[in-house]
């Protein structure tokens, strides 16, 4: 390949090939932010129609019916609280599905259900201990659905003026010494004057005219509920949360409900807030790593939250926790989640794994299937991921292309469905966005076989690489 590129001019054909280093053109819109998209943000659940069946290619999700059939039943078992002291397990090759069953799971339970993945190499930490990495992230697992009824000031903000007075302590500037802030709502308007220090907390929320609030009578924290829909018309830079005006009288009492986790809990008591002095704001940035939380204050958050439970005020939301690669844990880790599983607030497993016949890390001489001593593998419920056949890598590939916004060639998809059922799914996935990018640096909307061609000469799947190195090692040996 000749060292000297050209870009294509304005009369050459758009099929002629490009050279992959090219500098591609500026983009048309250079104000215009690209966002990231990820892996599996095509999956929006399980796909499954009333009776629990599998619906055809539905919610995202491409083939591996009797897996998500089973994981239907799964997510019935956690909503009727029925699933505690179990385990979902996983298996199947690489590039089957796992992690999108899991996230499919966390979409059929619920944005408000905690949803906290992991990989099991996560717990090798320098900093706390196996055991502990595993208690947090169940901790933060359970969630805490707190319910309060408390007076409070709520309405659409219609005046918002702060009034300054000379600074009684220097000569030069002026303090806040009161806000005014005009509230409406359905029935009615009021107007408050308000203390400087709820005028802080104003404009920490980023609160402006238009916005519906809540002002709570006893503590003065200010909470932004979202847009008034009176605005909905208007066109913003960002994308706003619009709301109805608020109902009945402007003074009122109000049931709010905050969404918390135990981890969040355990991390509050576990470093309380200093002073606002220099030296205490200093000693706060030095010691930033993390800290291990003693049993003992999770034994006291526990009984607070009991305590809240028992009165009606907050109630439990147990959540999923996915830890994909589990065949990366210890056998001190197994152990320890077999001591989770049996607690009393104890949140939906997931695992996910790869290997059959394994050795279970820690040891020297336990095999077991996946690597999960039997003990453990006993207390789960396994579900079998297969291979996509290529039909369905056809579809995966289509429906990613959309995702991604774009345009495939004739003959194109079937290239990519015939690579990817030679090596791997993700292999095929892996070729769009490169290919696409070939494709416009070439002048074309639209992505040709000779783009695919020239990304599998560029980057190799597994298996061809595996071979190469093998034929390099015959050729060294020989």
């Amino acid at each position: 390949m000749s060292s000297v590129m050209k870009t294509p001019t304005a009369g050459a054909s758009s099929s002629a090939p490009v050279a992959h280093n090219a500098v591609p053109p500026p983009p048309t819109t250079p104000g215009t932010r690209a966002s990231r998209i990820a892996p599996h943000s095509h999956i929006k659940g399980l796909g499954l129609n009333a009776e629990g069946f599998a619906a055809t290619d539905s919610a995202g999700f491409i083939g591996q019916n009797a897996a998500r059939e089973a994981c239907g039943v799964v997510v019935d078992l956690v909503k009727s609280r029925k699933f505690s002291g179990r385990a979902l397990l996983l298996v199947g090759p690489p590039g089957t599905g796992k992690t999108a069953l899991a996230l499919a799971i966390s979409q059929e339970l619920g944005a408000k259900v905690p949803f906290c993945p992991m990989v099991g190499s996560e717990v090798y930490s320098t900093e706390v201990k196996k055991t502990e990495v595993l208690a947090e992230a169940f901790r933060r697992a359970i969630g805490l659905r707190i319910k309060e009824t408390k007076v409070v000031y709520e309405g659409e903000v219609t005046e918002l003026t702060p009034t300054e007075s000379e600074n009684p302590l220097s000569g030069y500037g002026k303090t806040v010494s009161h806000v005014v802030v005009g509230l409406k709502t359905v029935r009615g308007t009021k107007q408050l004057r308000l203390d400087p220090s709820i005028y802080e907390a104003i404009l920490k929320e980023k609160i402006q005219v238009g916005d519906v609030i809540y002002i709570e009578a006893n503590s003065g924290a200010v909470k932004r509920v979202g847009r008034s829909d009176a605005y909905a018309s208007s066109y913003d830079l960002e994308s706003e949360t619009y709301v109805p005006l608020p109902k009945g009288d402007v003074h009122k009492q109000k049931e709010l409900v905050q969404d918390v986790t135990l981890g969040d809990l355990d991390a509050a008591n576990a470093r309380p807030q200093g002073g606002q002095d220099i030296m205490s704001v200093m000693g706060s940035l030095v010691k930033s790593g993390r800290t291990e939380i003693t049993e003992k204050l999770r034994r006291e958050v526990n009984r607070v939250v009991k305590g809240y439970v028992d009165q009606g005020v907050a109630e439990v939301v147990p959540g999923v926790v996915f830890i994909d690669e589990v065949h990366m844990l210890d056998i001190e880790c197994f152990t320890y989640l077999n001591a989770l599983l049996e607690s009393p607030m104890a949140p939906t497993v997931v695992l996910a794994t790869n290997r059959g016949n394994a050795l279970v890390r820690g040891t020297t001489d336990i095999y077991a299937p996946h690597g999960i001593p039997v003990d453990l593998l006993d207390r789960c419920l396994i579900v079998r991921t297969t291979p996509y056949e290529k039909d369905a890598i056809a579809k995966v590939v289509q429906l990613r292309a959309n995702v991604e916004g774009l345009k495939l060639g004739d003959g194109v998809l079937e290239r990519l469905a015939q690579k990817g059922h030679e090596s791997s799914l993700r292999y095929a996935l892996q070729l769009l966005t490169p290919a696409s990018i070939l494709a416009t640096i070439a002048g074309r909307k639209q992505i040709e076989l000779e783009d695919i061609d020239e990304m599998g000469e560029l980057f190799l799947d597994a298996k061809t690489s595996a071979d190469t190195i093998s034929q390099h090692q015959h050729s060294e040996v020989s």
